[in-house]
């Protein structure tokens, strides 16, 4: 085909052959993608760079000579074994194509990621096929080694995909390497070498998993879409590869309730197949997903052939149940005191992979903010940034174009596989690159000035068409010194598609009006230092990556101020606190922290109003006839406003709820909106001095949330929070009553009471009773609590202090200071604290839904791309060396090298087996003994075509060796012929 007729209508092969051309030789620009720890390794990792090593000059005489005339000798026996490797029939395609390169050991031929991936044979020495374990930095799983004679890279290069894994040598190696270009070259000529490329790769993989391939279904399933839909037959089990989905069930009449979210990497529908019962929800797509679709005859299968499956599959299921139990419990405290579902309560994040940064105006410095999102978020996971220019650098101008929509969505792909998260950059006005990242984003992060005018961007409005069901999370942006924000409100009422918002106080660089290149060099120095964990960009990061820190404050009274003083301890500790939430005491205290958040002005006004409460005439004149309290509540309420003003529950820097009791209808209410000195005057309101607080919203009543939950570290478990802070104050009441039998005389408690020389009893008043009946569901509440394991609970010595004493403020404080100090002083130096900033697969486990996560670097991980998908379920360690039947290297029978053979799928299970395990039984102790012969020659540089192996030590293994390469090359005749035909 002549240039002229390509430039006229260029092919799909033709325009695959230029992209190849044109990225062997383009030049990468420094892009900002790392963690700063590895940013130099990241930019060079972009770049297809071998590590070549030329040919030592001989020390003696004539030994330049000697050694071009060996490699010359090489050279052409490489090209001689790759020309029948390949099935060429025209030997002259490979002239001029094929170099030679030596590699140490241990340096990388190939990095993972690469777009610039060749076709590498090895001449002499071993590689070793490496894959980044996602979540875990400098960690690689080893997949398989390649010796000599073997073909590595081909499954890079047919697809046109980046690089499955880093191609490191074992042992110093020579290698004959066919760049991308030359080897798109050579298949125009003879498209043939395809089938043969594409077969080096799949005789790597076992029958087993051949077979499992046919029965697999790999399906696309768009944004909005529907998987499945409640009461449909449960006849299969879904893998997410990329993307998530959305489980909801339907309730009687017709009401919809979120049920979960999935993400990359879980199963979903797994438990109505175990129990072969009817979908119980309806799965929808929140963006532009892939999965892999399990049929449960499979799955039966896999379990019949490793039975340790079931005891796996045991473990999700209760896993499942479990943290269906645990959700429930969290939403209902008892059978008494349900939960009042609240609109406004802040979403889970869990397994988010990639959020998409959407600017409200053209003048939100939205690169700045994305770096440093950036920056915070590589303190948590390895985190990529891609813009649309950063896309267009790597993968070409025309990368954007539909006609590259498949490849580009590929490589998108590739950056989840590579990255704990994907920030997508969008552009600030209408373009194709917003309308990918809409598609591709779990969450959607629209950036705003928060001392702007609250209206609607003009791509905001794009959200309406596109990526509906993707979570969306509002950011306004604060300057450093900036006082508490206002209008809150007002950008969320604007905003009805957004799930919550977040204030961040930014920090002078990210307002900065430099040039793109001046700003890139800014970062890159500041990607070299550990990000700040107290900064609100580190809050916002684990948000997002569901590792907020949350503190919850238990009321009682003036033992609450003692959370003032465990505030300021856990400052000091370098504790960050993401949400907070109080109930009574603790809802004043964590309101004021949230709105203030400066240690000094903290402590004064929480001073200033605790000697205000001490004022004995504001309480007389504050008396009323006691029908329904002791108290009007006005002098009370003019304390509480006079802190907050006219403060909305919106407008505190962090998030931030409070628990009332709501008498009207018997609920708990939580509260995260609205007049913030009324609900924490209302969460403050004890019954029968303080008369109920009518909500403004609706008129109910509400009393002292601690009435149904004192310590709601439950509450802010379902906000998100991966690590809780539960500190407790409540008074205790004593537990040994008078045992007085089955009648009481009131007046034998009044004899027992004057008669100084009578045994006192214990025995509560109807005072007292009605006290601890309010209190039942509030203390089995709080029992939850103590014994759970997603909290630190956290009691100060704190019982010597009355329910009224507000005049001890300097004393109360410093208690709680004390005890925080001493306590977090001891998790430091244990490393206690440390782990608890960790984001560990075991804490996620925790919760509703599960990930399973290889933990040794020997195995292949989860989010493998060669992964046994029974290994993916069963967690199944794989073999320490494949059999020659079902690994890497052909067997001695003919009829093994078949793909799947009807002898294979017709021999019964245990004979089956029985053939497994004799296989794996006999190659493990060939492979050993080739494994030592291996590296004891490796020094030697010439090329031995007539053996397999480079034994030279055993002359009874070059003969067995030399028989086996026989019997290679008579089968790979017999199937090229085979496949011709």
């Amino acid at each position: 085909m002549s240039d002229d007729q390509v430039d006229r209508q260029p092919s799909d092969f033709d325009t695959a052959c230029m992209r190849a051309r044109v990225q062997q030789g383009e030049t990468k620009s420094v892009i900002l993608t790392g963690s700063p720890t590895s940013l130099h390794r990241q930019i060079s990792e972009d770049s297809s760079v071998f590590v070549r090593q030329k040919s030592k000059k001989d020390s003696t005489s004539g030994g330049e000579n000697q050694s071009a005339i060996s490699e010359h000798i090489i050279l052409e026996k490489a090209q001689k074994d790759l020309t029948e490797l390949l099935g060429l029939k025209n030997k002259s395609l490979m002239d001029g194509r094929i170099h030679l390169e030596r590699i140490r050991a241990g340096q990388n031929l190939e990095t993972q990621g690469s777009q610039d991936s060749n076709v590498v044979f090895v001449v002499n020495g071993r590689l070793i096929m490496l894959q980044a374990i996602v979540g875990e930095d400098k960690k690689e799983a080893s997949l398989f080694t390649a010796g000599k004679g073997e073909l590595v890279g081909t499954l890079a290069v047919l697809t046109g995909e980046p690089s499955f894994f880093t191609i490191r040598a074992d042992t110093d190696v020579l290698v004959a390497i066919i760049t991308k270009a030359d080897f798109y070259l050579i298949m125009k000529e003879e498209p043939f070498i395809v089938l043969n490329a594409a077969h080096t790769t799949v005789k790597r993989m076992t029958p087993f998993v051949r077979q499992i391939d046919f029965a697999l279904d790999w399906q696309r399933i768009e944004a909005g879409k529907a998987l499945f839909r409640q009461g449909d037959t449960a006849d299969c089990v879904y893998i997410i590869l990329t993307g998530r989905l959305r489980t909801v069930i339907t309730l009687v009449g017709g009401k919809k309730e979120l049920v979960g979210e999935y993400g990359r990497g879980e199963l979903v529908g797994i438990v109505e197949v175990l129990t072969q019962t009817e979908r119980a929800t309806t799965a929808f797509a929140v963006r532009d997903t892939e999965i892999a679709k399990l049929p449960s005859e499979l799955l039966n299968v896999i379990k019949r052939k490793y039975p340790q499956i079931v005891t796996r599959l045991i473990h999700l299921l209760g896993e499942r149940i479990l943290g269906n139990l645990q959700s429930r419990n969290t939403v209902t405290l008892g059978d008494s005191m349900p939960f009042a579902p609240n609109p406004a309560t802040r979403p889970t994040v869990t397994n988010l992979a990639t959020v998409a940064v959407l600017p409200v105006s053209d003048d939100v410095p939205l690169t700045n903010f994305t770096l440093e999102l950036q920056h915070a978020l590589n303190g948590i996971g390895l985190t990529t940034r891609l813009s649309s220019d950063i896309v267009k650098t790597r993968l070409g101008s025309q990368a954007l174009d539909s006609v590259n929509e498949f490849r580009l969505f590929s490589w998108l792909s590739q950056q989840e596989d590579l990255h704990r998260m994907v920030l997508y950059q969008c552009d600030v006005g209408h373009s194709k690159w917003n309308k990918y990242c809409m598609r591709q984003a779990d969450c959607i992060v629209i950036v705003g000035l928060g001392h702007k005018e609250p209206t609607v961007g003009i791509v905001e409005k794009q959200l309406e068409n596109v990526a509906v069901r993707a979570q969306k999370e509002l950011v306004l942006l604060h300057k450093e010194d900036a006082e508490t924000p206002r209008r809150t409100v007002e950008w969320l009422n604007s905003r009805g598609w957004c799930s919550s918002h977040h204030h961040i106080r930014c920090p002078n660089r990210v307002f900065s009006r430099k040039s793109p290149q001046k700003t890139i060099q800014m970062y890159e120095k500041l990607f070299e230092k550990e990000p700040d964990r107290l900064s609100d960009f580190s809050r916002l990061a684990r948000f997002l990556t569901g590792t907020s820190i949350g503190l919850v404050l238990g009321g009682g009274g003036a033992r609450g101020l003692a959370h003032v003083g465990m505030i300021k301890a856990m400052n000091e500790a370098g504790i960050p606190i993401d949400m907070v939430g109080g109930t009574s005491m603790g809802s004043f205290i964590g309101a004021l922290w949230c709105e203030e958040r400066n240690l000094t002005r903290f402590f004064q006004r929480a001073r200033e109003w605790s000697f205000d409460m001490t004022s004995l005439w504001k309480k007389v004149f504050d008396l009323t006839y006691p029908v329904t309290s002791m108290f009007t509540g006005g002098a009370f309420n003019r304390s509480i406003e006079s802190v907050f003003k006219d403060r909305q529950v919106e407008d505190l820097w962090i998030p931030y709820f409070c628990v009332t009791t709501d008498i009207s209808n018997s609920t708990m209410r939580i509260h995260t909106s609205g007049s913030l000195w009324r609900y924490v005057r209302s969460s403050m309101s004890l019954s029968g001095y303080f008369p109920p607080l009518c909500d403004p919203m609706d008129g109910h009543l509400l009393l002292d949330g601690g009435y149904v939950n004192n310590l709601p570290a439950d509450v802010m478990r379902t906000m998100g929070a991966q690590t809780i802070f539960a500190v407790d104050v409540g008074s205790h009441d004593e537990t040994p009553l008078t045992n007085y039998g089955d009648e009481l005389s009131g007046w034998w408690l009044l004899w027992k009471r004057w008669n100084p020389w009578s045994q006192p009893v214990k025995v509560p008043d109807m005072t007292e009773i009605q006290s601890r009946l309010a209190y039942v569901s509030c203390v089995r509440q709080l029992e939850v609590v103590k014994n759970s394991d997603y909290c630190e609970y956290i009691r100060p010595p704190i019982d010597k202090y009355g329910t009224l004493q507000f005049g001890s403020f300097d004393d109360i404080a410093e208690v709680g200071y004390n005890h925080g100090r001493t306590l977090f002083s001891g998790w430091i130096k244990g490393g206690i604290l440390e782990k608890l900033f960790e984001e560990k697969e075991k804490s996620k486990e925790k919760q509703t839904r599960h990930k399973p996560k290889t933990k040794h670097a020997t195995h292949v991980p989860v989010m493998a791309y060669f992964t046994d998908l029974a290994e993916l379920v069963s967690k199944i360690d794989k073999p320490k060396s494949p059999s020659p039947k079902f690994g890497l290297y052909p067997s001695d029978s003919d009829e093994d090298e078949e793909i799947i053979g009807d002898d294979e799928t017709d021999l019964g299970l245990d004979e089956y087996e029985d053939v497994l395990e004799e296989d794996d039984d006999e190659y493990e102790d060939e492979d050993e003994e080739e494994l030592e012969e291996n590296i004891a020659i490796e020094s030697n540089p010439i090329y031995s075509q007539g053996s397999s192996s480079n034994s030279e030590h055993s002359e009874s293994h070059q003969q067995k060796d030399s028989i086996n390469k026989d019997k290679i090359e008579v089968r790979q005749r017999n199937n090229i012929k085979n496949r011709t035909d």
